[in-house]
């Protein structure tokens, strides 16, 4: 949805209170068409542009994109917004593109994208007309994704404008999700349903993200109410399909100060990082906060768990992700127009007991350490940003072994009659010290047992609850991935979901498990 065609509704959408049910059932699975494995970056011509988008101004920005540094940082899909077909479809039907706006058609700019190591996006609605009132996609589904796939598209943006012909949300993004995948060619799904028909039940199931609010709009308290709407989705966020806050407005109206914390906190969010400004004019002090990598390494984490708020003093918060090697990156919010000084300690952030903790500032660039304290005189309307490491987080002891009891049960993780075959199950049973009882974590996110010779592994790389735990040799896939967490909680990475007690059975013998984290204790694990 745009902003020239409604004002008032972002502002209530974002402030409005999670959709009834959202929280209440289990979310869908994640799509699984391997793409946004972390989350997408890129650009869109929106929000600077609006409808005046061209064929000139697509190359300009891909040429942009290599020249400032923004596709080495990670940036690489240049997407298209409305306003770009003619106002009818051809005679057969199809889709055209505008031709004074793209005179050389879209294959040509395709391929000229393609050519600068870039993969181009497209726009629709899952309606009969676009927001500007341009052809949709509602009822021609597969003859559009199949023209889009022709062209060499990469990436669609569905908004949700238009007549909707009496179906439902649900219904009209899953008739373009399979449209797209029975073109054979990987597009990715970003779904923009400004977050309603309860899309945290279904988004993630249907696309590889989802809007969740109305529209962003380039000032401070759009970015604000759009941040209070975050927290209730975090649950849902997991590798390939992603909450979407909407686009970035750093260097839309913000000022440098705001910028740096609007960045700061879409990278804690896990949302997909799409500049929104013109690249081709952009000052100096945008392109530094658009290509901090330290920032952006936080938002690619391959852990993919999204951050959250845990402080809330009206206008200081504090918000926290933990990340896939058990550090926690931390963001010090200041809402105030004047200087606050904001602290934390490693402990209210989740982190263990240790005797020092290093602080990296991913703004600063610079590492120190602390006996455990945070703490930062933050500008008004600004942020602070840190990665903290401690306390047994975000580092690895090769070699170093340790059991993991269950809290609910007493008993530990074991692998059954402490066989070494491929496919062995994981169960819980008497503490006992044997070898497979006995796991070391490893830098590449793995939980090996038998002195490294296998890993814990999820079955068939599956992510649906009840999934089995076992062993396998290790071979490096996501599957293979666990993390354990400082709330004693143990991710299965790939899925997405915990490491738990089938049945939060306590006897001998219960199988373990994945499934969504619901914090109870056949979920929590203790290290012996």
């Amino acid at each position: 949805m745009h902003k020239l065609l409604r004002f008032a509704l972002p502002a209530l959408l974002a402030a409005a209170a999670i959709p009834v049910g959202l929280m209440a059932a289990t979310p869908a699975q994640a799509l699984e068409n391997n793409l946004a494995r972390t989350p997408q970056m890129g650009w869109n011509d929106w929000n600077s542009f609006g409808c005046n988008v061209s064929d000139a101004l697509i190359r300009q920005t891909a040429d942009t994109l290599v020249s400032s540094g923004m596709a080495a940082a990670g940036y690489q899909y240049v997407n298209i917004d409305d306003c770009w077909s003619e106002h009818s479809r051809d005679a057969g039907g199809n889709l055209v593109p505008d031709r004074t706006k793209f005179p050389s058609g879209m294959k040509a700019l395709a391929d000229y994208v393609h050519g600068k190591g870039l993969k181009l996006g497209i726009y629709s609605s899952a309606g009969t007309t676009t927001c500007a009132g341009y052809p949709a996609s509602l009822g021609y589904e597969q003859r559009d994704a199949n023209t889009w796939a022709s062209w060499g598209i990469d990436y669609l943006k569905y908004d949700n404008c238009g007549d909707h012909g009496g179906q439902s949300g649900p219904q009209r993004y899953a008739a373009m999700r399979d449209a797209l995948a029975r073109t054979g060619r990987p597009i990715l799904f970003a779904l923009c349903n400004w977050g309603q028909d309860n899309v945290g039940q279904w988004g993630p199931a249907t696309g590889n993200s989802w809007r969740n609010t109305g529209d962003i709009q380039g000032n401070w308290n759009s970015v604000m109410s759009i941040l209070d709407a975050q927290p209730g989705y975090a649950s849902i966020s997991r590798p390939g399909a992603w909450n979407d806050p909407d686009m970035l407005e750093v260097g839309n109206g913000l000022s440098d100060t705001e910028a740096r914390a609007h960045f700061s906190l879409w990278a804690l969010l896990n949302a997909p990082l799409l500049a929104g400004n013109d690249l081709r004019t952009m000052s100096a002090a945008t392109r530094s906060i658009l290509t901090n990598t330290d920032v952006i390494a936080v938002d690619q984490d391959w852990g993919g768990r999204q951050g959250t708020r845990i402080v809330d003093n009206g206008n200081t918060e504090i918000w926290t992700k933990p990340m896939a090697n058990g550090s926690v990156a931390v963001v010090l919010l200041n809402r105030n127009s004047g200087t606050s000084t904001i602290s934390t300690s490693a402990s209210q952030i989740g982190l263990g007991s240790a005797s020092s903790y290093s602080v990296r500032d991913l703004w600063a660039h610079t590492t120190s350490t602390t006996t455990g304290s945070i703490s930062a005189a933050v500008p008004g309307h600004g942020a602070a940003m840190y990665i903290v490491t401690g306390g047994g987080g975000g580092t690895t002891n090769p070699g170093t072994s340790f059991g993991l009891r269950g809290q609910g049960s007493g008993r530990c993780l074991d692998i059954t009659g402490a066989s070494q075959a491929n496919g062995a199950l994981a169960e819980i049973w008497d503490c006992n010290g044997g070898t497979n009882q006995r796991f070391t974590a490893t830098a590449a996110g793995e939980l090996r047992v038998y002195n490294g010779t296998k890993c814990l592994d999820v079955y068939n790389q599956a992510s649906v609850n009840g999934t089995a735990v076992e062993i396998w040799d290790c071979n490096g896939q996501p599957n293979q991935q666990f993390r354990v967490n400082a709330d004693g909680t143990v991710t299965a990475v790939g899925a997405n979901k915990c490491l738990d007690v089938n049945g939060a059975a306590t006897i001998n013998g219960t199988k373990v498990q994945i499934w969504d984290c619901a914090g109870g204790g056949n979920q929590k694990w203790t290290k012996v």
